[in-house]
């Protein structure tokens, strides 16, 4: 797959490219309705003879426009959906990088410079994208802005047991701790990156050592507790059991942020600078704390017991 990293003022140094039929939207996640509008474009490409692109945005319109005060966490960071978008066979990838001056385009102006001007054929879209100034352009108002330079198909909304999928649901479920449920919304369990830093090594002298795991991009992490994990070191596959929090019972005094530490079973190596990839299974409980160091350990050996058996049967 091709990727392309698009400014709108550098528009007139733009590459030719072949007809195409076109997925268009902010994809956090590439959940499975983005996957249906991802998946629909790609199979119009086949049958048409055209490539099949998909066009994504960043940063988030959210936090460009002031709805956002910070930058906002992801789902899928930029990298990581550029990832999963190729594992689904697409040939081309733009990202369109999202500004002011990108937001106050026209409807027709984006129409003309990112869809005709991309030599697109065929836009697919669900039925509640926008685009244009103040989101003035919607998939009703298409068949006019398109000159009748291209076709368009709308995926309507895709839902699963009752529920409309979406980025927000999904975000909803990583923030309540409830990762076992993600795969039947996003089709994988969720995934953050990161790097093993140094700790407080408090993990080793309890019988317990753990690997704290910085995160490399904007991630969302699950609420405080404890979590049944399996991490990827160096290419293999560990199961662990995973601390999102505090620490209150040695700390009293909150940090800034929770830290994400994470104890292997069987696993017995220095991966200090080490890239890892730590995959959600299920909430094993609450983050508390504990009136002694052993009330501790003995806890901590019932989590691993119950992380191991989850993992078991997943």
């Amino acid at each position: 797959m091709k990727t392309y990293r698009i400014d709108h003022t550098q528009l007139k140094d733009q590459l030719t490219f072949e007809p195409a039929a076109m997925a268009i939207g902010y994809f956090d996640g590439i959940h499975m309705g983005h996957r249906e509008v991802i998946c629909t474009a790609k199979a119009i490409a086949d049958e048409k003879g055209l490539e099949s692109a998909v066009m994504t945005f960043d940063p988030h319109p959210s936090v460009v426009l002031g709805r956002e005060r910070t930058e906002k966490s992801h789902i899928t960071p930029v990298e990581d959906k550029q990832k999963v978008i190729e594992e689904l066979g697409i040939d081309r990838l733009y990202i369109v990088h999202f500004n002011k001056a990108f937001a106050a385009l026209t409807p027709q102006q984006f129409v003309d410079e990112f869809i005709i001007g991309f030599n697109v054929k065929h836009v697919v879209a669900g039925f509640d994208f926008s685009f244009g100034k103040k989101g003035e352009g919607t998939m009703e108002t298409l068949p006019f802005h398109s000159r009748g330079a291209f076709e368009h198909t709308v995926v309507n909304k895709v839902s699963i047991d009752g529920h409309k999928v979406s980025s927000t649901l999904i975000r909803t479920l990583i923030e309540e701790g409830q990762v076992k449920e993600i795969p039947k919304y996003l089709a994988r369990n969720y995934q953050v990156r990161g790097t093993v830093i140094h700790g407080d090594s408090r993990g080793h002298t309890i019988g317990f050592p753990t690997a704290n795991i910085h995160l490399s991009d904007t991630y969302m992490i699950p609420k405080t507790g404890v979590y049944a994990v399996k991490m990827k070191v160096n290419g293999e596959w560990y199961a662990g059991v995973c601390n999102v929090g505090y620490k209150p019972t040695f700390k009293e005094k909150q940090p800034d942020k929770p830290s994400i530490e994470v104890h292997l079973f069987s696993f017995d190596a220095s991966i200090y600078g080490e890239d890892v990839i730590v995959e959600w299974r299920d909430h094993i409980r609450d983050e508390k704390k504990f009136s002694s160091i052993d009330d501790l350990k003995e806890q901590i050996s019932r989590d691993v017991n119950a992380a191991k058996q989850v993992l078991q049967n997943s």
